[in-house]
């Protein structure tokens, strides 16, 4: 059964207010919420400048004597792994992360015998003026 033209202009009047009445889609409300982001036309590029570490005087490593490996806070000793031969009476270097004294090697032991000097690859303790860490380098001055 057909409809009358006024009904057929009521029908899509409900038909239009049912499709307003809907939310729009969150895609949409998110491109209305964007605001366009301008570029600058001419964008300048900074060059930053490398400056060289300068040395200062005094600090100056010199040869690697060997490594902290362990250390003792009660006797205040530290064992040092060594790479090169090593003498008492030397002064020496520790420097670490957190370390960096200069001291005089006073006494130096391996297995609790006390000795005057030391050769490559030997493990031995010695007394220090401050906290060592393993991992910390010793030089020779």
């Amino acid at each position: 059964m057909p409809l009358k033209k006024s009904n057929k202009k009521q029908v899509k009047k409900i038909v239009k207010k049912k499709i307003i009445r809907k939310k729009p889609a969150k895609k949409a409300i998110k491109k209305l919420s964007r605001k366009p982001v301008k570029k600058p036309a001419n964008k300048k590029v900074i060059k930053k400048k490398v400056f060289k570490k300068k040395s200062v005087p005094g600090l100056e490593k010199g040869k690697i004597l060997g490594e902290i490996t362990h250390y003792f806070p009660k006797v205040r000793a530290g064992v040092i792994k060594l790479k090169a031969p090593l003498k008492s009476g030397e002064k020496v270097r520790i420097k670490g992360h957190t370390t960096d004294f200069k001291q005089v090697i006073v006494s130096m032991q391996i297995d609790r015998v006390t000795i005057q000097e030391a050769k490559k690859g030997d493990e031995i303790g010695i007394l220090v003026n401050s906290r060592v860490r393993k991992k910390d380098t010793v030089y020779k001055v």
